[in-house]
């Protein structure tokens, strides 16, 4: 053991001098300790990865008493052992000196920047006091509860639910909710892709080489490197996944869609899709025929600047290599206010070639019951969900209910910018509080000024993270979390073909008084006379219930850190049908032709595939058949503005961790030459970026690898936040740009506008 007094912090953090005298100043941060012992849990522990959204497996071990090395977990075959630069920055997080390590309460304005050190009673009673007199003057449907989905958010649900507010939700509006979403209508559940086994991938944009999934991205770099894969690229500029293309198309912003449908049209018109899947399991394809014959690839190239030849040509390769091959939905693209229908036409390409449940394809999710039906027998534990007696049930309609065409989004996260609406418009209903965990809305969701306006217009604002973020800067109680390395939480399920469960444990003891959130939550719960609802006393407590009090389950999934159970298995995949009857003697009957074809069905109301949706039209009328329609994303004498992911960061997060902010702390805006020559914009110049709701001021980088009517900045950067000084006021800040605009059916906020650029 070693005692980490605050010089010693300072000076591991690998942080500016500047950034660490500001953070002595503040009150409840790791630089406010005297001092602060550093013990790990174990020799070697198997925990799960924080630092995206990915969650990998992980293992981490403590050296010499002074530093947590992490590795990946060599057990999860799918991540290859091995961990991202995000990843391995982790212990630089723990060790952050600008980390909250004890509540706070703000003291001076909102967004001022004034704090006072706490206790977690003062700091209890504080909220729940305020949030009962909010219940009582305005109903409990007043108060807005969201969290980044993932690990432990549940609880925070929980709370919102046993207080009785309808109102909870994750950021998928603002990421992954389009295709999740879009998958909903057509499959009735979400899919996954194959990439490892595909022999073909077309690609719209989805940058797993700098938005790094680590299964996904090693499982196509794998099918490119080891098995000769074509990958094919449709993107606006020449990211590192174009880059590593055999082909790169600079597609016109917001124009994803065209090209897709003129991919189903060849596909369709050419006689190049199954037929034999289209019948057997395919709803709606005469009228999704009938709307694609227009849509030529003459069509889409004067709409999307890509070449009617090329896509003519691709779709007969994509074609030839059914059904391994495969059209990549993506994850955060361009969005437009068509993102339903383009990620229903990137499904509808998968489709017509009939690759779902095939290698190198789509495929279903095998969680534990569904793979033990088929086996017949219990090969994996199934996952229990511990219930709770008496929840309230809401009376009041969620913020995000006030139009029908979002119904499918309500169970899937909400829409996230509503609360926005509901506390400035009273739409359709005021907002009085909102309580959030581990979210950072004011990078996140667009328009950063009405963000702002939010915040301070509420009478209550509660932030639960590790950092006084930019939103958490205009709180009123922060509430410290302990890191990802300083808590436990439940078994995960990570199941693909086969289920697969992990789990997240402390790999270091708690530094200073934070708290895992579930502690929070619960702690906070029973503060505000709702401890009935959190019957649980431990962690440990919530584990053995998941497992129906298998002792020896999950202690084996404690040592190994990630268990996976069973052969893969995919439904209409003939070698691995056999593989896993074999295995299983009371497995289902294979059908004659060598698969589980007949036991395929879908959660849909008909019980195929839908390209075309009765229950879509219903709820936005016009909209239950996949099409083309225009969008206006800019004025003529605009530029595009469209953002991205980078692999050291992660969204709105990982930003002033100081080995992360290192190593990238700015985010220049990508010019075209011909675009900055016509400005007077050489490279590295100070530039000024103006659009409708905002102005921002950045660094040119001039570049051929951007269109020239189109300029691009990674996300995340640009904070106001004058308490996190690495990531403040450094790069261009996206959502002061971008408007407040929300896509239909699937509810997403808009990351698309125009902008002009200038010369400072």
């Amino acid at each position: 053991m070693i005692k980490l007094d605050r010089r010693n912090f300072i000076k591991g953090a690998g942080a500016g001098g500047a950034s660490c005298a500001l953070a002595t100043m503040l009150p409840g941060t790791l630089a406010a300790l005297e001092s602060a012992p550093l013990k790990g849990v174990g020799k070697e522990v198997a925990s799960i990865c924080e630092m995206c959204s990915t969650r990998c497996p992980i293992s981490a071990r403590v050296v010499n008493g002074k530093n947590v090395f992490i590795t990946g977990n060599k057990a999860a075959k799918p991540f290859g052992g091995k961990v991202c630069a995000r990843g391995g920055a982790g212990h630089s997080l723990l060790y952050d000196p600008q980390r909250i390590v004890s509540p706070l309460k703000r003291v001076g304005e909102r967004g001022e920047g004034k704090w006072a050190e706490i206790s977690w009673d003062e700091a209890y009673q504080t909220i729940a006091k305020k949030l009962n007199e909010i219940k009582r003057d305005h109903g409990a449907e007043s108060v807005a509860f969201s969290s980044k989905s993932g690990s432990l958010s549940g609880h925070l649900f929980h709370l919102g639910k046993a207080f009785g507010s309808p109102n909870h939700f994750t950021h998928a509006s603002t990421c992954p909710g389009g295709y999740v979403v879009a998958a909903k209508a057509m499959f009735g559940t979400k899919v996954k892709r194959d990439l490892g086994n595909s022999k073909y991938i077309i690609n719209f944009g989805h940058n797993l080489y700098e938005g790094i999934n680590m299964s996904e991205t090693r499982a196509m770099m794998d099918a490119q490197m080891e098995k000769g894969t074509k990958l094919v690229v449709f993107e606006p500029r020449f990211s590192i996944v174009a880059d590593k293309a055999d082909e790169w198309f600079a597609i016109k912003p917001g124009t994803d869609v065209s090209v897709a449908l003129a991919l189903c049209h060849v596909l369709i018109e050419d006689g190049l899709y199954d037929k034999e899947f289209i019948e057997r399991y395919v709803e709606g394809f005469d009228e999704f025929a009938k709307e694609v014959k227009a849509y030529t690839p003459e069509w889409a190239a004067a709409i999307s600047d890509v070449p009617a030849a090329d896509i003519r040509r691709i779709a007969h390769e994509y074609a030839s290599h059914a059904p391994h091959a495969v059209v990549d939905f993506g994850h955060r693209a361009t969005f437009t206010t068509e993102e339903f229908d383009m990620r229903r036409a990137l499904f509808a390409a998968n489709v017509l070639i009939g690759n779902i449940e095939r290698k190198g394809g789509l495929y279903l999710g095998k969680k534990a019951k569904t793979y033990n039906k088929f086996a017949g027998e219990t090969v994996a534990p199934i996952l229990g969900k511990p219930g709770v007696e008496g929840m309230p049930k809401p009376t009041a309609k969620r913020i995000d209910q006030v139009d029908e065409q979002y119904a499918m989004m309500w169970s899937s996260g909400g829409i996230y910018q509503t609360i926005l609406d509901a506390t400035l418009e009273a739409k359709p209903y005021q907002l009085k509080a909102w309580v959030m965990s581990r979210t950072n809305p004011m990078q996140t969701m667009t328009d950063r000024a009405r963000v702002v306006e939010t915040l301070k217009k509420l009478d209550l604002v509660v932030c639960c993270d590790v950092y006084i973020s930019e939103t958490a800067a205009y709180a009123d109680i922060i509430l410290p979390e302990s890191t990802y390395l300083e808590r436990d939480e439940e078994i995960a399920d990570k199941s693909g073909k086969n289920p697969a469960y992990y789990v997240r444990q402390r790999v270091v003891e708690t530094i200073g008084q934070t708290k895992p959130s579930w502690q929070i939550f619960k702690e906070l719960g029973e503060q505000m006379g709702l401890g009935q609802f959190f019957p649980w006393q431990s962690m440990e407590t919530l584990q053995m219930l998941q497992l129906n009090r298998d002792t020896s389950e999950l202690r084996r999934i404690k040592e190994q850190g990630y268990v996976s159970y069973g052969k893969p298995l995919m439904l209409r995949e003939p070698e691995m049908v056999s593989a896993f009857a074999q295995t299983y003697s009371n497995a289902k009957p294979v059908d004659e032709d060598g698969t589980y074809g007949s036991q395929l069905k879908f959660k849909t109301p008909s019980g195929k595939i839908e390209l075309s949706s009765k229950k879509v039209e219903g709820m936005a009328p016009g909209r239950g058949v996949i099409k083309y329609r225009e969008v206006d994303l800019k004025q003529d004498d605009e530029l595009y503005f469209i953002q991205g992911k980078v692999a050291i960061h992660t969204n709105g997060a990982t930003h002033n961790v100081p080995m992360l902010a290192n190593l990238m702390s700015d985010n220049a805006i990508w010019v075209h030459p011909l675009t900055a020559g016509k400005l007077g914009i050489s490279a590295g110049d100070a530039i000024r970026i103006t659009s409708s709701v905002g102005s921002e001021e950045g660094t040119a980088l001039v570049t051929p690898g951007i269109r020239q009517d189109t300029v691009f900045a990674y996300m995340g950067f640009g904070s106001k936040n004058k308490e996190l000084v690495r990531a403040t006021g450094k790069g261009v800040h996206c959502g002061n740009l971008l408007p407040h605009k929300t896509a239909p059916v699937c509810g997403m906020n808009i990351h698309t506008t125009g902008v002009k650029l200038a010369k400072i």
